[in-house]
Formats: C-alpha cells, structure tokens, sequence
C-alpha cells in the first residue's frame, strides 16, 4: 500500500470519528440544556418509565429509535408511529387528542390566517421554556409553503404546544405535551435528529373524501392541494413506510 494511500485512509478514519465525536458532543449538550430546565425534568419523572413500559408491551424499543408523527385537522387527532429500524414498516404506538382547533380546513398562506399548516413537516426544535409549558417547533414554512404562501409575510413560529389554546399551532393539554414531549425528547437524543409530522386535513378515507368534495367543491386550489398531499397519505397507508420529502418548481410535493 502507498503513502498516498494510507494518508487517505487516515483522512477518512479521522474525519469519520471527528463527526461521531461531534454529534455525541451535541447530544450531550442537548440532553443537559434540556435536563436543566424544571419542566422537562419534571415530564421525564412522570413519563418516562411509563413509556418504556408501554413500549415493551408493544413490542418496541425505547427510547425509539424512529418515530413519525401525524395528524388530522377534522378529527382533533394526533398519532405517533414507531418502529425499531429501518429496515422494519412503522407500528402504531399511540392516539393523542388535539384540544383545540384554529382556522379551518386548507393550508396555512399568511401571517395571520390563524390557520394550522398542511404538509409534510418536521420537528425541528424543542422549548422548555415555552408560554404554552412545552413546545416542539414545527418546520414552517417548507420549501413548498415558500413558494405557494404569501411571499413577503408566510407566517411562523408553529408550535405543538401546552396550554390547549391556538391561532394557527398545534395545542395539546399540558399533561398531553409532557408525554409526547418526553418521547420526542427521548428519540432526538437516541439519534434521530429530525422527527418527521405531516398534517393532514383529515383522513383521506372514504368518508374523508366525501366531506372535503362536498363541503369544499368550489375551492379548486385548496383541492388540488389535497390531491397532491393525499399521495403521501396513500403511501404510508399501503407501506407503514415514509418517503423523503422532495418538492418541484411549482411548490408540489414529488413522489
């Protein structure tokens, strides 16, 4: 083997560990930020051993190692989805109720629509100094939200939340919001550093079907919308499984 070689080796063994370094150090300085603060301290003593409980009887590794999180807007209804590895289809794990509900059916489009987002998101931070006692941020707006929404003022700052009050987030009881939180919690530090959520405006069932087509029949945007979002919804539905997220130029969601 030549120097050259061996220098290359050395290279990419060093700049592999140096990137397991690096996130065992950010996991680190999460779980202790977040271990610091009262309330995530106080969620993980109620909850956590009772999730591991009720992981086990399911089957299921806690903490999780890949959770996926959907809800719908019509039902008030919030699922958490697990599954072991990725080479397993996800389980259902748990129904949680959404306490209130902002808005009506159909994607958020502005600052101050109070409408609850539609699309495929991610859980992109945790509060635990939240006005509403927890939050978990909501990727708001995505790339597709950036293209089809107002282009100066598209909103912000979605939260699932505490508190079950909304102009626009996702609201659960506080009691709620500790659970879902702690698991979440759980799951970032077990290494899965984005969490997926779709929204959904409602099942896409049968019934779903036939109440968005008769009470929304003449708002063509809002159903071609639906169109492309029910792809993602169908797909999970035959395969337990999620896709990447991936967009075309005109803000469509690509599968």
């Amino acid at each position: 083997m030549n120097i050259n070689r061996i220098f290359s080796i050395l290279f990419i063994f060093c700049l592999c560990a140096g990137t397991v370094q690096a996130q065992l150090t950010d996991v680190n300085t999460v779980r202790s930020y977040q271990m610091s603060m009262p309330r995530v301290s106080a969620a993980f003593s109620k909850y956590d051993n009772i999730l591991r409980s009720e992981f086990k009887n399911k089957g299921l590794n806690y903490p999780a190692n890949n959770i996926y999180i959907r809800s719908f807007k019509a039902q008030n209804e919030l699922e958490v989805w697990v599954k072991n590895n990725n080479a397993d289809t996800f389980s259902l794990f748990k129904k949680y109720k959404v306490c209130a509900l902002s808005g009506v059916l159909g994607p958020k489009r502005a600052e101050g629509d109070r409408q609850v987002p539609e699309g495929l998101y991610f859980l992109a931070d945790f509060n635990p100094k939240s006005d509403f006692y927890l939050s978990m941020l909501v990727n708001y707006p995505n790339y597709s939200d950036k293209i089809l929404s107002h282009q100066e003022k598209p909103g912000g700052d979605i939260y699932m939340h505490g508190g079950c009050l909304t102009v626009g987030c996702i609201p659960m009881t506080d009691e709620g919001i500790q659970e879902i939180y702690t698991l979440c919690l759980s799951t970032r530090l077990n290494g899965q550093t984005n969490i997926p959520y779709h929204i959904f405006p409602t099942r896409f069932d049968k019934a779903g079907l036939n109440f968005l087509g008769r009470e929304y029949r003449h708002e063509v945007d809002k159903q071609k919308f639906w169109v492309n979002l029910k792809s993602a919804y169908d797909y999970f539905e035959r395969n337990k499984n999620i896709l990447p997220v991936m967009y075309d130029e005109q803000g469509r969601y690509v599968f």
